[in-house]
């Protein structure tokens, strides 16, 4: 049966594609009644409206946006976008829904490092901390600690929580659209030498979250680790790219730190210091080893009952790639 109650989507006016808004097109073709928050009433909201869902225009750091939101809700999927506020909207958001009381289900979007980075681990001497970073750093992002704040305050709260740890997305910025130039030439220049890792296709995420929010009760006060279906370097990736171009597509590998001050110190995310510093960490953890280290997760597989879409695939599916391949 369809559940009558709205259900809360937060970062619903992200880009087509994106986790809360392949979300909203879930629940909505299954019958479920959504209630999507978002940050502007824009174009992105209108086509939320002409979906089916029901518009919440507000603001996460706004305490009495978040309570308006929440009412008549049982059941809430948290996502913001990257933020130096991050930790601040969760607590905002669970401390509306401790007030009302009612709530069955908080299903938040984590990420794969709270899977490794206990509070043992991040309390340790500073050489075991770098080590598990991947030998390159001994702090996480301040997006990284944020998460893992939030995580804490959602455990503190009380409330009915399920942690989503996902990898890192096949769509993040690295992957997609700060590699787009040097592919339309056909050359994928990442810093990543031979290591192997495994995105996760937000696609994936997003069926993993309706799933969890139509029945909830199975998955309570768990924590799911989740990557893609393999380990893959640097030259399977190119093979996946030229796939998803129809041309030919060849791995250059760079320094990191070099391509932290190409690629993300020269694009449009450098005036957000907080998004840089998060992508340049994620750069020197791949290339330090460290999504490698512990293989893949069988997670998704077992909730889902089939296997993780491919990086093929999701890369095929990616409307940036999708462009650059027409042109």
């Amino acid at each position: 049966m369809p559940e009558r109650n709205p259900i809360l989507i937060t970062g619903a006016a992200g880009e087509i594609g994106g986790v809360s808004r392949t979300m909203v097109d879930m629940l909505l073709e299954q019958g479920h009644p959504v209630r999507a928050f978002v940050r502007q009433d824009d174009e992105r909201a209108h086509s939320l409206r002409r979906a089916g869902a029901e518009v919440f225009v507000g603001d996460l750091l706004n305490i009495a946006d978040v309570t308006a939101a929440l009412k008549g809700v049982r059941r809430i999927y948290f996502s913001m976008s990257l933020s130096p506020y991050y930790a601040d909207a969760v607590s905002l958001m669970a401390a509306a829904a401790r007030a009302q009381g009612d709530i069955e289900a908080f299903v938040n979007i984590s990420e794969y490092e709270q899977s490794f980075m206990t509070f043992e681990r991040m309390t340790a001497p500073v050489e075991e901390r770098s080590a598990r970073l991947g030998g390159l750093v001994s702090d996480w992002s301040p997006q990284q600690r944020a998460h893992w704040v939030a995580e804490q305050v959602l455990d503190w709260s009380g409330l009915p929580t399920v942690n989503v740890r996902a990898a890192i997305f096949v769509e993040n910025p690295v992957l997609t659209w700060l590699a787009l130039e040097p592919l339309g030439s056909g050359e994928l220049r990442l810093p990543f030498g031979d290591q192997r890792f495994a995105p996760i296709a937000g696609y994936d995420v997003a069926e993993l979250c309706v799933k969890i929010l139509l029945d909830p009760a199975p998955h309570l006060s768990k924590s799911y680790a989740l990557t893609g279906p393999e380990l893959k370097d640097m030259h399977g990736f190119a093979e996946d790219y030229a796939a998803a171009l129809g041309r030919q597509v060849t791995y250059v590998p760079e320094d990191v730190d070099t391509w932290n001050e190409n690629y993300v110190d020269k694009s449009p995310v450098a005036a957000y210091p907080h998004i840089a510093e998060h992508l340049k960490s994620l750069t020197r953890l791949v290339a330090g080893g460290r999504y490698g280290a512990d293989g893949v997760s069988e997670q998704l597989e077992t909730l889902l009952g089939r296997p993780p879409k491919t990086v093929r695939w999701a890369l095929e599916n990616n409307p940036r790639l999708r462009e650059l391949a027409a042109a």
